[in-house]
């Protein structure tokens, strides 16, 4: 009888097991897939997250002032919460690590996460030594674990493969800043030394295509989809038409286009607008969004949730308390943003959108690939520049509403097998291995 190798990966993720967190659960879903497939998966993140206990996972602390004082914080909040006991400590220590920090911002300039990369380096070149991965697998999101993938790569010379959340350059700039020009050249080093790289929209890829042809068929687009949800609601019908944002919300994705729009369409049309509600959950309404609402006294349309925590009584984790608001509402909003880094970036929450089988509402910004998706798969799209074209769409909503007639999609959601699938099926093309 020939017992089958244990076939390993070395993951590196700097947020891995962090609740909710994009860049997160972009990794943590594909665990379970990749575990199915026979791959076991030895994992390091920083501390900042929930150690795993199924499989090897380390954390580790970064080694420079800044990034330490940082996820310190992290992992104490998560220890203790965020009582005196808390800020005594954090203020201890930032005041301790003040001017090592200044230093480090003087001689280093880059994001504090840097140097989580030599913390990642040392412990993954030991941990290659003891295990013997098949590949060093990198996933961000934060730049530090691809960082730490390329010296592995160098060192080991075990194959590297690297996951890019969103875009290392942004179109249409020149990176003026020592941490931005650092991330343009990281993208090159990806793009020449990765055996392996793949991005999550069509335009990323081309745009790193675009800036480093030696990449060629190595680089790849995939949807990374989402995991079906773990509790459904039932959807009912009720006296108003509900939209929910999900999500968080900031200045470069703010509320606020839409806030306007609202405000015009309440004017125009005041008995429609009376029929209909804005849930916001996930966090708070941005500041420009906030200042809209209260500057166009349309406060009694928006209702604002905040982030729902793990219920006592239920049981049920914030997440899942989020998956049944999904399923409870008429449609789902899915703000992307005004940036030009739009081009190359879809809303992970997209995809939880498409498991509650609800019509998504998407104001979008240079993404023909989105706008193309969201349709697709039933929902309603817009250019979020179009003038008139939001008031218009928000009267087609209500309409559809009060008809009876919400589109429902006839595509199945996109969740992460397809993406796990997508991912073995290219290795087993280009080595044999998967």
């Amino acid at each position: 009888m020939t017992i089958s190798p244990i076939r390993r990966w070395l993951i590196l993720s700097h947020g891995f097991n962090m609740d909710g967190r994009a860049a997160s659960l972009t990794i943590t879903d594909k665990i379970p897939h990749l575990r199915e497939a026979g791959i076991e998966p030895i994992v390091l993140s920083a501390v900042t997250g929930v150690r795993d206990s199924h499989f090897i996972h380390e954390q580790l602390l970064p080694w420079g002032p800044a990034g330490f004082r940082f996820d310190l914080r992290h992992l104490l909040a998560l220890k203790w919460g965020r009582g005196w006991r808390y800020r005594v400590v954090t203020g201890l220590t930032s005041l301790f690590l003040a001017p090592f920090i200044i230093l480090e911002r003087l001689v280093i300039g880059l994001q504090s996460q840097w140097s989580w990369t030599p913390a990642a380096l040392y412990r993954g070149w030991k941990m290659i030594r003891q295990y013997q991965p098949e590949l060093i697998y990198s996933t961000g999101g934060a730049y530090s674990a691809h960082w730490a993938g390329y010296w592995l790569k160098k060192l080991t010379k075990v194959r590297w493969i690297a996951e890019v959340h969103d875009p290392m350059v942004f179109p249409g700039t020149t990176p003026a800043t020592r941490n931005l020009r650092f991330w343009a050249r990281l993208e090159g080093m990806i793009c020449t030394e990765a055996d392996m790289t793949w991005w999550f929209t069509e335009q990323a890829l081309a745009s790193a295509l675009k800036r480093h042809p030696q990449l060629g068929k190595r680089g790849f687009a995939i949807l990374p989809g989402a995991e079906p949800p773990q509790v459904k609601a039932t959807y009912q019908k009720g006296s108003r038409l509900r939209l929910g944002h999900f999500g968080s919300l900031s200045e470069v994705r703010t509320l606020r286009p839409f806030v306007e729009a609202f405000a015009r369409f309440a004017q125009s049309c005041p008995e429609q607008a009376g029929d209909m509600e804005i849930h916001c959950y996930g966090g708070s309404i941005d500041g420009a969004g906030r200042e809209a609402i209260q500057r166009l006294g349309i406060q009694k349309y928006f209702f604002e949730h905040g982030r729902l925590e793990r219920d006592p009584l239920s049981g049920l984790s914030g997440r899942e308390r989020i998956q049944q608001e999904m399923h409870r509402m008429d449609g789902l909003l899915l703000i992307h943003g005004h940036t030009a880094d739009c081009a190359e970036y879809i809303p992970s929450k997209f995809y939880d959108y498409l498991w509650a089988d609800r019509p998504v509402i998407g104001l979008v910004h240079l993404n023909p690939q989105l706008m193309d998706l969201i349709e697709k798969h039933g929902g309603y799209a817009i250019e979020v520049d179009q003038s008139g074209a939001l008031e218009a769409l928000l009267g087609c909503l209500q309409r559809d509403w009060a008809e009876d007639r919400m589109p429902r999609s006839t595509l199945p959601p996109l969740g992460t097998r397809q993406a796990v699938d997508t991912i073995l099926q290219r290795m087993n093309e280009t080595w044999g291995t998967a």
